[in-house]
Parts: C-alpha cells; sequence; structure tokens
C-alpha cells in the first residue's frame, strides 16, 4: 500500500489519525472519529487551530470555554446539505457528545491566535455547481480564502457525481512563490455512495519522480504532498471528499499541468 492512500485503523472511536509528523510534512493535521450516541472525544488543540466538520449525524459541542449547543442534521453525508461546523484557536480545548450515530472530522495546522472560536454553517454555505459535462462537481466551502475564517486553515467538501471527475484540469500547489502558486499540503477524506463502490485518485509530478494511482474506497483518506492530484469515480458511484490544506500562506494559488492546461482555459474552470 502507498503511503499517501491511508486506510481507517478502525471502525469505531478515533478511526483517523494523521498528524504532519506521521505524513511527513510540516502544516496539515486530519482525524476522524466515528462515535455512537451517547459517547464522547475530546481534544485539546495545543499549538494548532482546528475547524471541526459534523460530517454526519448530531452532536453537543463545547470548546474555547463555551457550549455551541447541538451542531449537525445531516444524517447521511450524501444528502449534500450544509454542513456545520466549529472553528477554534490553538489553545483551546473541545469536547463533544454525541447526541446520534456520528461521524466527527478534526481539520488542524498551525495557529497564531488570530481568530476567535465561531460556528461555520450552515447559514452562508451554499453548494455550489463548477464545471461542465463529466468534469461537473459540486462544492461546499467551508472556509476558503475569501472566508477570514482561520489562521492557516482551508476546508471545502466536494461531490462528485457518478462518472465524473473532479480536482481536474490537473493542478498542483506545492511552491512558495505567490502570487503564482503557493505550498499547500492536502488531505482528502474520501466517501462513496453507495459504499462498496470506489474511485481513483491519481497524485504525480510533471518529471515523474511521484506517480501514485490510488482505488479509494469508503472512508480512505489519501495524501498529496506535492504535485497533481486528479480523482475520479466509476459509473454507478458518487464520490465526496472533504478537503484540508494548509501551507505557509493562506491562498490557494496553483498551476495547471501543462499537458491539460487547454482544457482549462477552454471551460475557465477552477479544478476544485
Amino acid at each position: 500500500m502507498t503511503d499517501l492512500l491511508r486506510r481507517p485503523f478502525g471502525s469505531h472511536g478515533r478511526v483517523h489519525e494523521i498528524t504532519p509528523a506521521s505524513a511527513g510534512w510540516r502544516y496539515v493535521g486530519f482525524s476522524l472519529w466515528r462515535l455512537r450516541a451517547g459517547e464522547t472525544a475530546t481534544e485539546a488543540t495545543g499549538e494548532r487551530e482546528v475547524i471541526l466538520v459534523m460530517v454526519e449525524g448530531r452532536a453537543r459541542l463545547s470548546g474555547a470555554g463555551q457550549d455551541w449547543g447541538t451542531l449537525g442534521d445531516r444524517m447521511d453525508v450524501f444528502e449534500k446539505t450544509p454542513p456545520h461546523c466549529l472553528y477554534l484557536p490553538n489553545g483551546t480545548t473541545w469536547e463533544v457528545v454525541a447526541e446520534t450515530d456520528c461521524v466527527l472530522a478534526v481539520c488542524s495546522a498551525p495557529g497564531q491566535g488570530r481568530h476567535a472560536a465561531r460556528r461555520i454553517g450552515p447559514e452562508g454555505i451554499v453548494l455550489t455547481p463548477r464545471g461542465t459535462g463529466s468534469n461537473t462537481r459540486h462544492i461546499n466551502n467551508i472556509a476558503m480564502e475569501a472566508e477570514d475564517t482561520a489562521d492557516s486553515l482551508l476546508v471545502t467538501e466536494v461531490f462528485t457525481p457518478a462518472g465524473n471527475w473532479s480536482s481536474y484540469p490537473s493542478h498542483r500547489h506545492d511552491e512558495d512563490d505567490f502570487p503564482r502558486i503557493t505550498y499547500l499540503e492536502e488531505t482528502y477524506y474520501h466517501r462513496l455512495n453507495p459504499a462498496q463502490g470506489f474511485g481513483i485518485q491519481r497524485v504525480y509530478t510533471e518529471d515523474g519522480s511521484l506517480d501514485e494511482t490510488m482505488v479509494v474506497r469508503d472512508g480512505d483518506v489519501t495524501l498529496v504532498p506535492r504535485g497533481h492530484h486528479p480523482c475520479g469515480t466509476p459509473h454507478g458511484y458518487e464520490l465526496y471528499y472533504l478537503n484540508v490544506m494548509a501551507g505557509p500562506r493562506r491562498a490557494w494559488r496553483f498551476e495547471p499541468d501543462p499537458a491539460h492546461r487547454w482544457i482549462m482555459e477552454r471551460d475557465t474552470n477552477p479544478p476544485k
């Protein structure tokens, strides 16, 4: 199994834990909890800011010394309704008490304490179509560059219809040369509908020094340390992924693969 593909290490409790050390990079962290009704999870943020995303289910959240009440009303991620999320700065703690079976994503990156704790969504998150033809997908922007929400984190959800492609045309964000391109590490948390399906993700560099093609299954996480990273899903299976990006600058600037730039120019189509 490639180091860029991480299968869940269980079906209950914390089932993913990706840290900068385990990923071999500097910025992005991602963990995932699967809780049964009545169960709890709690963590300290330490030197990192976090965005908690209620992927599925409903839970009561507290963090940064506040009770944020009940978050979540999406019982199945493929309902495509806007997620309920909570931003917490570094130097705080959080606790989740599941009111139903739930799936909680914990997205993290270095924090500087410039932003206060706050709820994100569902208000203000609008499912937006992007692309044309077999490159059509639908985006829930949670905390992208246009929203001054976080110190480092960029977070978004993408729904890819059966038979379509996303993160395409192929693009990379692996150099710190703003405004031409920014260095952003990235994780993808994948879900399939129906769950027995599969998707494909390729991560490659133009010089061929990195060229991995991975079969992703429901619940897998893929890592993008550098290079281009398109993904697709076959006929009959809808693909969801939660993207987490972070780097030295909170800006998403990318370079397309020169071989496929013509598609972007023709369709005027951002690749996420």
